[in-house]
């Protein structure tokens, strides 16, 4: 927290024991500067016989059409697996095995949020369904930059290309 000036007026001082004095008081106004701890978004890089499926965006006319994990908003009382799960239900209509985390983690909106991905599977042979998006596709090692990703996504697939060139095909459940 850091106090600001927003103005400064002259007050006459006066006691009966001490001449008048003038002093300046300052309106200070506080600032929150502190860094408020950022949202957390969650991405599901689910992998499937050495391919993982990308989601082509259907909202926001900037970012229609481009691909990405999909995931969402870690909502207050989640932890990342837990929302991540939610998140593949409510977008694909699946269930999904949370393994652990690929790539870095990377900043979005000038830091006030990051994405996380991590390594899924499905469960119980469920497929997944176009609810939100435009378009899926499953991609391999190979194909990986065949589509359009949205910034944030391609340090994630970077770092997802290798593990399945090498054949990762299902994660670690946690």
């Amino acid at each position: 927290m850091c106090p600001c000036v927003q103005s400064v007026r002259p007050v006459t001082y006066r006691t009966p024991h001490l001449p008048e004095r003038v002093i300046f008081l300052a309106l200070l106004t506080i600032v929150y500067n502190e860094q408020a701890t950022p949202a957390v978004v969650v991405g599901a890089a689910i992998v499937a016989g050495h391919r993982v499926l990308a989601c082509a965006r259907a909202d926001q006319p900037e970012a229609s059409g481009r691909w990405e994990f999909p995931g969402g908003k870690v909502e207050p009382g989640e932890d990342d697996a837990t929302a991540l799960a939610r998140e593949c239900r409510e977008e694909l209509g699946v269930r999904v095995a949370v393994g652990a985390r690929v790539g870095p983690e990377v900043p979005l909106g000038g830091g006030r949020a990051v994405l996380r991905v991590y390594l899924a599977s499905l469960r119980d042979d469920d497929e997944p369904r176009l609810t939100e998006h435009l378009e899926m596709r499953w991609l391999t090692a190979d194909e990986l930059f065949d589509v359009w990703w949205m910034p944030a996504d391609v340090p994630v697939a970077q770092a997802l290309q290798p593990l399945l060139a090498a054949g990762t095909s299902t994660p670690a459940a946690t």
